[in-house]
């Protein structure tokens, strides 16, 4: 019997291609709660009203996310920029070079295993069907899965920072200010755990890790904070 006609269809599922996007939405979410409720707590703990752990609570969400905007705009803009500058130096050896720059890819593909008399035939075809694509992704690893997207990351980021940071928002409105601070660290932790969680799957990694990762540092920066507001509040 043939297996290939009874051999059930291949469809690999990789994560490598949401590293990207999730890399920036997982980091802004988790700064959005521990950053937010940090504050808040901290806040709370020096024996503030409610109406200032709230108003603490909203400009903390607002700056927050501009500033996680900000940041991933300028940081992934300057990761593009030396993209391209390295692309457009490889562009102009290719003109100039080209018997170098074949020798050079054959040399890559000899150092993974390749024999140089087929290194050199892999590395002539793919140079005759796209030089530069052959060379940024094999030389300098430049591929359309890590290629930095400024705006993308930088919307990712505001957006997941935003939806960390209104829960303990959310808290602090709907709670009378001497049950503020359980209320705010209850849900934090909670959240903090359900990101954990969904990170993990999207990433194919190990939930029970994520999660305690998570819950650890989210909780101890809270707990730092709420002591820090506690002490200083005392002290004023």
């Amino acid at each position: 019997m043939d297996s290939s006609t009874t051999a059930p269809p291949h469809h690999a599922v990789h994560y490598v291609n949401r590293v990207g996007w999730l890399r920036a939405a997982v980091l802004g979410a988790n700064d959005g709660i521990v950053s937010t409720a940090s504050l808040m707590t901290g806040i709370a703990a020096s024996g503030a009203t409610g109406q200032s752990v709230l108003l603490s609570g909203i400009a903390a969400l607002v700056a927050g996310a501009m500033s996680m905007a900000a940041g991933e705009y300028v940081s992934v803009s300057a990761q593009s920029d030396t993209e391209r500058a390295d692309l457009a130096k490889e562009e102009k050896a290719l003109r100039t070079q080209p018997h170098a720059e074949w020798v050079e890819l054959r040399d890559i593909y000899v150092d993974r295993g390749l024999t140089p008399d087929l290194a050199g035939q892999v590395a002539q075809q793919l140079m005759d069907a796209d030089a530069l694509g052959a060379h940024a992704r094999d030389e300098l690893g430049i591929s359309d899965l890590a290629t930095a997207r400024p705006v993308q990351a930088a919307l990712a980021s505001a957006a997941s920072f935003a939806a960390g940071a209104t829960p303990p928002v959310v808290a602090a409105a709907l709670v009378p200010a001497a049950t503020a601070i359980p209320a705010i660290v209850g849900i934090c932790l909670a959240c903090l755990a359900l990101l954990g969680f969904i990170g993990a799957r999207l990433g194919g990694a190990s939930p029970p890790r994520s999660i305690l990762r998570t819950l650890l540092w989210g909780a101890l920066a809270m707990a730092v904070t709420a002591g820090a507001g506690h002490l200083f509040g005392a002290a004023i």
